[in-house]
């Protein structure tokens, strides 16, 4: 199984990609969210890549984040959610705004993508809650309290958790500011400058 392709653009398309490993070139389908961050024809390029065998063809999914790709794989292990519909909603979403939607519950943003009705946005919204909901339970048992602590107030705040997060994680490993609104303002300081 391909899990990972490190190359040089032979060829691409905002659904395609062909990149040349030592002289083989190996084509993945990719979202319009990973074709944006890519680079011209000629230039490396990493890709995550999601192998995907049936009965009649072997096709490859390229990313260029592991976030892409575990939401990818999140979304086709919902019943009636194939690969190409899976890059649909990340073409039609980026990988925030979709948890944004689904953490929501915004079923009528998800229909917005193409190809995506009513009732498969409800199943999306339903069953994304879940996975998404588990990952992030694990993710602040891991976090130290003052670390959740900064990122709930700064969420509050209005700002993405995307830009958050590596702010409050180098603020608190620092570990020159004090109490928590100290460390609470050196992040807002740092987010002023991003």
């Amino acid at each position: 199984m391909i899990a990972y392709l490190k190359g040089v653009i032979r060829q691409k398309s905002p659904s395609q990609i062909v990149v040349d490993c030592g002289g083989v070139g190996y084509a993945a389908a990719i979202p319009l969210s990973t074709f944006f961050k890519m680079g011209e024809e000629g230039e490396p390029v990493e890709l995550f890549i999601h192998t995907h065998l049936t009965d009649s063809a072997l096709s490859l999914f390229g990313f260029r984040t592991r976030e892409e790709k575990e939401l990818f794989l999140k979304l086709i292990s919902i019943s009636g959610i194939g690969p190409k519909l899976a890059i649909a909603v990340l073409s039609g979403m980026d990988t925030e705004t979709l948890a944004e939607a689904v953490r929501a519950s915004d079923v009528a943003r998800i229909a917005m993508v193409p190809g995506i009705g009513k009732k498969t946005a409800l199943r999306i919204a339903m069953e994304l809650a879940d996975k998404i909901e588990s990952k992030e339970k694990v993710l602040k048992a891991r976090a130290p309290k003052e670390t959740e602590d900064l990122v709930s107030a700064l969420l509050n705040m209005g700002f993405r958790r995307k830009e958050i997060e590596p702010v409050v994680e180098n603020v608190v490993k620092s570990g020159k500011n004090g109490d928590f609104e100290h460390r609470l303002r050196a992040c807002l300081k740092a987010l002023s400058k991003v």
